[in-house]
């Protein structure tokens, strides 16, 4: 089984979580055989937060509760709010994830949060523009691995900027390998161009008198 760990804090970019999320919750697209998949929301303490979009989430977890395994994720979504130092807590624990081998995926702000704690000076990684990270995080240094993409995937670190979250989660969701790759790549056409033969194609990978 995979356990998605989603943290959440106050101003949270919605959009940028819904591609993976909906699609790792759901499972709809998921080929047979594929591990389970549990999603939880996690936080630094249990307070409700409140998104950009003004949802309320009730967190699930604390950081204390998160299990560092190779079958362990950890999603980190852009926020205004990264520079409370209260943060801090789980950027050190998506250090642990990193050196056990788990998955942290970081899109747009989050990964300023990386970069402040040199997580990104020795690995390819992208962000929100090429100068982005030098202006929020002055320790950090690199800049020979950052690359101009919407979305880079490199092993168990997968970085996107702001406008990358599809891509981001056809990475993430090749990483997890729970997708068919015939699959993945017609879901990937179909959201990315919006043409319906790719809709059919995609309906087309999924197991006979399978709809969803």
């Amino acid at each position: 089984m995979f356990t998605i760990y989603v943290y959440v804090l106050d101003t949270l970019a919605d959009w940028e979580l819904g591609y993976v999320t909906a699609e790792l919750n759901s499972g709809r697209f998921f080929k047979k055989g594929a591990p389970p998949v549990s999603l939880k929301t996690v936080s630094a303490n249990k307070a409700p937060i409140t998104t950009m979009g003004g949802m309320t989430v009730v967190p699930d977890c604390l950081i204390d509760d998160l299990v560092v395994s190779k079958t362990s994720v950890l999603l980190l979504p852009g926020a205004d709010t990264w520079n409370d130092p209260k943060h801090s807590a789980i950027i050190k624990k998506a250090s642990e994830f990193l050196a056990s081998g788990a998955t942290v995926a970081a899109i747009c702000g989050a990964t300023a949060a990386l970069a402040n704690f040199g997580l990104l000076d020795k690995r390819p990684h992208t962000s929100n523009g090429p100068g982005f990270l030098e202006m929020f995080c002055s320790a950090y240094t690199g800049q020979v691995f950052y690359l101009d993409q919407p979305s880079v995937a490199d092993n168990n670190l997968i970085t996107a900027s702001s406008t990358g979250a599809l891509l981001w989660a056809k990475q993430i969701i090749k990483r997890l390998d729970v997708f068919q790759a015939n699959t993945l790549a017609a879901w990937y056409d179909y959201f990315s161009t919006g043409e319906p033969k790719h809709f059919f194609a995609l309906m087309q990978t999924l197991p006979a008198g399978d709809d969803n």
